[in-house]
């Protein structure tokens, strides 16, 4: 990897799987996707909130991730309740595949938001104008716009080429009792929610790239635990057989 990766990031392991070709996929343009880390504070640890998705999934099975997916395509129509940051909207655009624009920062944040209720269901929302898409019911019902001010961009990760799924990944953050204190629920799509400490990473199967990311936040949550809205963002990507991680 460039940059200053440290120890705690695997990096022999992510280069492993860059490397991985089945030689029966085709070159895949990534899709635009976002998940949510949704960081619990309360206690003497940090812990994320992790769900397992079904083995009939075609891309990762088995595996603990955060609530996540591929961003729809009126996701960026959805009206909110309060923009994101300046900053990270800014940080969003930073080497965006063209065409890069405030529209389709916010769609992502979207995005997360609208995974995160459909596979744990979390509301991150306040007052603001209704959606009546049908995705969003059960935010209407509820009186509900997304809310995006409390989420941070923290990092980002293209899937290795020749993969039978491939995906552009933007990873945000935000912390739990800034979006209130409900209960996650398990879904279809992830199931056996996991509160699981920074320090208990190697407890549950995950993917590699996941791991690294979790580094990341570890380090950033100690340099500031406040995790401000102008961190630096890592991206993680394959290059001739290699990861490489490089800050926006």
């Amino acid at each position: 990897m460039n940059d200053s990766a440290n120890a705690n990031h695997p990096e022999a392991a992510l280069d492993a799987e860059a490397k991985t070709r089945t030689g029966e996929f085709p070159l895949l343009r990534p899709k635009d996707a976002a998940t949510l880390i949704l960081i619990d504070r309360s206690g003497s640890e940090p812990k994320l909130l992790m769900g397992k998705r079904h083995q009939a999934h075609a891309f990762m099975p088995d595996t603990y991730v955060f609530p996540g997916g591929r961003r729809d395509r009126d996701d960026g129509r959805v009206p909110v309740s309060e923009p994101l940051h300046p900053l990270v909207e800014a940080k969003l655009q930073c080497k965006m595949a063209s065409p890069a624009s405030a529209y389709r920062a916010q769609a992502l944040a979207i995005t997360a938001i609208r995974e995160t209720q459909e596979e744990v269901g979390i509301f991150i929302g306040g007052e603001g104008p209704l959606c009546r898409q049908p995705g969003w019911s059960a935010f209407t019902q509820r009186n509900l716009a997304p809310r995006l001010s409390p989420l941070r961009y923290v990092a980002r990760a293209i899937t290795p080429p020749r993969q039978k799924r491939r995906f552009d990944t933007r990873f945000f953050a935000c912390f739990r009792d800034e979006v209130g204190t409900a209960e996650a629920e398990s879904s279809n799509e992830l199931l056996d929610l996991k509160w699981v400490g920074l320090s208990q990473g190697n407890t549950v199967n995950m993917p590699r790239i996941t791991q690294a990311v979790i580094a990341d936040i570890t380090q950033a949550l100690e340099q500031d635990a406040s995790l401000p809205f102008d961190q630096p963002v890592p991206f993680y990507q394959a290059r001739y057989g290699r990861f490489t991680r490089e800050i926006l």
